[in-house]
């Protein structure tokens, strides 16, 4: 059964991206698979990705180069990056993987239990990030429509909710991440998340 969740998995062997489809076929995700750098930006053009599983080995384009593109766009550079490599785990090539704009970077053979857990957590967040978006919206409209304060009331205590639900889940990320791992991606969402708290902490003292 498709998800609506999507999650991007790149790389130029067919046998891995099956592979990968098995592993993560107990989430709630669906897994548009890539063959190349190349189509890998033209489905991020055709949809929205919770996560991306980039090869970093791949002909052509590498996955270093595919992640310069992608977070070179203002349409596609929050979207979080795991890179995937059969190249070893040396320091260079991780912080290279970091420095391109990486959340994570895992060597194959990777644990297919890890995989899930790491892919799991970002898509919590993108899942809660989306309700976010949904009920402010909402909660916009219920104001232009002038629906009555205890409608808004209830709103602001769901979205007070789900903002310390995803301040909990970037906690768990930061404490799970080596302090001597860059971690800009997650740093943008800690920011995004702050500012979310600011802009509901304003609202709930002007009612």
């Amino acid at each position: 059964m498709p998800h609506n969740t999507k999650v991007l998995a790149v790389d130029d062997r067919e046998e891995n991206l099956v592979a990968l489809t098995a592993v993560l076929d107990s989430l709630p995700v669906t897994v548009v698979p890539a063959t190349s750098g190349h189509e890998a930006l033209r489905e991020l053009l055709r949809d929205d990705f919770a996560l991306i599983l980039l090869d970093v080995v791949m002909p052509d384009m590498d996955g270093f180069e595919t992640a310069g593109h992608i977070k070179g766009r203002a349409r596609t550079r929050e979207v979080p990056i795991i890179f995937l490599t059969a190249a070893g785990s040396g320091g260079d090539q991780a912080f290279r993987g970091y420095e391109a704009g990486a959340v994570d970077y895992l060597t194959k053979p990777f644990d297919p239990w890890l995989l899930r857990a790491k892919v799991s957590v970002f898509v919590e967040l993108h899942q809660r990030n989306l309700q976010l978006h949904r009920q402010a919206a909402a909660l916009r409209h219920a104001i232009a429509e002038d629906t009555g304060l205890p409608s808004c009331e209830e709103l602001l205590k769901i979205l007070h909710q789900r903002i310390a639900l995803m301040e909990d889940d970037l906690a768990r990320v930061r404490a799970e991440t080596p302090p001597d791992v860059p971690s800009d991606s997650l740093d943008r969402l800690e920011e995004h998340a702050a500012e979310l708290r600011g802009t509901l902490d304003a609202l709930t003292a002007g009612t």
